[in-house]
Formats: structure tokens, C-alpha cells, sequence
């Protein structure tokens, strides 16, 4: 296999032109899309979906851990435009890995222009099912924006937050746990935007995110059918028949330690000498294959060197001795009962500055005070109620429809 250099150096023929940082002209399609850069995203929602949720849940459940990001946290190579993470999908399972990822760099970076915005599949923002115990346009709210080409095009012209990409797609969280660490086929727009923009990738290697459902595999059949009611893909494992009886198994994780490596950066700007005009599929198809085999060979060694104990019990446990006093919602059964009060205090009554009251005697009041949440402890039947609203369509983005 070739070096990580030399995948980054080889030419499609000799180049010695110094690179232009000119921001291209916006085209009238993207001006026409600028809305979908602050739809829903408030980025005090966001610092406070933090607080109040993602922060506990990794620092009790997930204890992530950062690799090559504190100590050199990558800046921009072209100021006007931001940067492009990518990283590898998780398979069959719901995508912890990227909210907590989106977590932990919003806290590095302080919400502040180094942090990032992930391009997301539209079909997690198209039904409420798949926005997190049914939290209406969650995603949105935290910044994220369905990966359309227009939208991502869109997104290159905003300069306040760099931008995650997961550019396997749905196939890359379809994949089951025998293909686990295998980095699926990538879409060449990230490296056509790469070009266009002169902007650099920095890939991301997620290690032990493959074991937040483990032992699941997938049936392309049967993910093609799932797909057609906006779900992207069905687990066939163990755990099946517990998502079938008990409806809070459809968002379980297990507690995998979540590991973030950063790569070495990519300029695919300066792997080709054509000018972008001149580029063609063929093209971009070639850089883009040169850019997967290094961001495979990249996940290899980080699986290798922190894949090795994907759960660490011991810290677990005494992760979540550390913090009992707000058991249960530092695991899984009880993540249905905090985001629905986040949901009733933070999003519907409006309250920004009250603190969730969380503890011991808090589950009863919270089920009270969210009686719907039952539906997700009730076997079988609570499906129904759940699905009836799970399934009722978000309304798309003019760019979600156009693309």
C-alpha cells in the first residue's frame, strides 16, 4: 500500500501554478438556498442541547476521546471558506458516533468558527421518527443540514463554522458488523467541493463506534424496503426482536468509548493539474479513490492501536458510580425520559435559563409531567402511538425537493 504522502502528492499530470483562493462567483441556485445556512439552527439550542444532554451522555456513557485534535487543532487553509471534515459511518446503528463527535468539537472549539456543521442523510430529518426520541427537527436544530449537492454547495459559501461530511452515506451506516471498519465507496462531491473551493479535507478515523450494535448485519432487501418509509436500514441481529417488543431499543447504544482520530490532512486541489472546469467524472473518480485508500488505511491503524477494548467496563462502571445520583438518564433506558423533558422546558415552554431538575426522584415527576414517554416502556403496543407520530413527515427544504 502507498504512503499517506504519496497518495497526497501524486498529480494527474505536472503542476506548477500557484493555487487561486478566489471564492467563486455564488451561483443564482445557491442564492436562492442561503435559508437552509440558519433554518432551525440557533446556536444557543445548541450549547444548551449540550449541557443539558450530550455532555452527560458522553461524559458518563460514551467517555470519548480526541486524538491529534487538542494538541493541533487543524486551521483553515483558504480563511473565506471552511474546512471539510470526513469520516467513516458506523454500521446498524443510530449515529451516536456523530452527535457525540459534533459534541466534543463544539466544546474544543467554543461554538466558535473552528467548530463544525454536519451534512446529514435527508432522510433523518424527514420523518420525526428518525430525529432522536422524536424531538422534532433535532438535527436542525444542532446545526445540521441534509446532504443535498445544492446544500452543500450552499454551505461552502458561509464562513462561520467548518463542515463534517460522512461521505460513505447511508451504505456506510447500512453496513453490518462483518464489514465493520471498512470504509464504504465515497461521493466524489466532497472532493468536487474540495476543488471548486481550494479548501482542505481532514479525515476523521471513528474507532469502537461499530460496537454501539454490535453483531447485527444487514439484508440489502430488506433496507431497500425500509428506506421507502424513511428508515435507513433494519439491524437483523440479537437485538431485533428487543426493538420489535420494547420501543426505547430503536435509539439503544451500547457503551462503546468513542474514539476520534484525526488523519493526515488532504488537498485534493493539488492532485490534479486541470483546471476545475476542465475536470471530468473520471477525474474526480480517480482522486476520490486515492483519497479512500488513504482514509482506509488511516482507519486500519486507529482501529489497530484503540479498537482493541471498544467498552472498557471498568471505566464504565465507574463512570456512571461517579455521576449515580442522575441514574437513569445516564444510560440508555432512560434517555427517552431526559430528552423529553429537555423537549417540554428547553423547546416548548420556551425556558432557557432554568436548569434541567434532574436525580432520584426526579423519573416520577418526569413521566407525569411527559405522560407520552410511556409509550416508549409499553411491549408492542407502544409502537402504535409511537409510530403514528414517528412517521408523519418534516417539511422538506426547497433544496431538499429540488435535488
Amino acid at each position: 500500500m502507498k504512503s499517506n504522502s504519496s497518495l497526497s502528492q501524486k498529480k494527474i499530470g505536472p503542476t506548477s501554478a500557484p493555487v487561486d483562493f478566489t471564492m467563486p462567483p455564488m451561483p443564482n441556485v445557491v442564492k436562492a438556498n442561503l435559508h437552509v445556512i440558519k433554518d432551525f439552527f440557533d446556536v444557543e439550542i445548541g450549547k444548551i442541547i449540550t449541557q443539558d444532554i450530550i455532555g452527560m451522555l458522553d461524559k458518563v456513557y460514551f467517555r470519548s476521546l480526541l486524538i491529534n485534535f487538542e494538541e493541533a487543532y487543524p486551521q483553515r487553509n483558504n480563511p473565506t471558506v471552511p474546512l471539510i471534515f470526513a469520516s467513516n459511518h458506523s454500521g446498524m446503528a443510530f449515529p451516536w458516533d456523530g452527535i457525540i463527535f459534533t459534541h466534543r468539537i463544539h466544546q474544543l472549539c467554543n461554538y466558535g468558527k473552528d467548530a463544525i456543521r454536519p451534512l446529514t442523510a435527508p432522510m433523518l430529518s424527514q420523518s420525526v421518527l428518525m430525529n432522536p426520541y422524536q424531538i422534532k427537527n433535532f438535527w436542525r436544530l444542532m446545526g445540521c443540514v441534509d446532504a443535498t449537492f445544492t446544500n452543500f454547495k450552499t454551505m461552502m459559501y458561509q464562513n462561520d463554522h467548518n463542515l463534517l461530511v460522512y461521505p460513505e452515506g447511508v451504505p456506510g451506516i447500512g453496513k453490518g458488523f462483518n464489514r465493520r471498519y471498512q470504509l464504504q465507496r465515497i461521493s466524489s462531491s466532497m472532493v468536487h467541493m474540495a476543488i471548486r473551493f481550494k479548501t482542505d479535507i481532514i479525515p476523521v478515523a471513528t474507532v469502537n463506534a461499530e460496537f454501539i450494535n454490535p453483531y447485527t448485519y444487514c439484508s440489502p432487501a430488506i433496507n431497500r424496503i425500509s428506506q421507502l418509509i424513511g428508515i435507513p436500514f433494519i439491524p437483523l441481529g440479537i437485538i431485533t426482536p428487543f426493538i420489535l417488543l420494547f420501543p426505547w431499543f430503536f435509539y439503544m447504544a451500547f457503551p462503546a468509548k468513542l474514539t476520534f482520530v484525526r488523519g493526515k490532512r488532504i488537498k485534493p486541489y493539488e492532485m490534479t493539474s486541470k483546471p476545475w472546469e476542465d475536470l471530468g467524472y473520471k477525474d474526480l473518480r480517480e482522486i476520490t479513490d486515492r483519497i479512500h485508500q488513504q482514509m482506509q488505511a488511516e482507519l486500519t491503524i486507529a482501529a489497530q492501536t484503540y479498537g482493541k477494548r471498544p467498552y472498557q467496563w471498568k471505566e464504565l462502571f465507574r463512570s456512571i458510580g461517579k455521576c449515580i445520583w442522575y441514574f437513569p438518564y445516564t444510560v440508555p433506558f432512560g434517555w427517552p425520559l431526559l430528552f423529553a423533558e429537555f423537549e417540554r422546558v428547553r423547546l416548548k415552554n420556551k425556558n432557557m435559563s432554568k436548569k434541567l431538575r434532574l436525580g432520584f426522584l426526579s423519573t416520577l415527576r418526569i413521566i407525569l409531567r411527559n405522560p407520552f414517554v410511556l409509550c416508549y416502556f409499553i411491549p408492542l403496543l407502544g409502537w402504535i402511538p409511537l409510530g403514528i407520530k414517528g412517521f408523519r413527515r418534516v417539511k422538506p427544504t426547497k433544496a431538499s425537493q429540488q435535488d
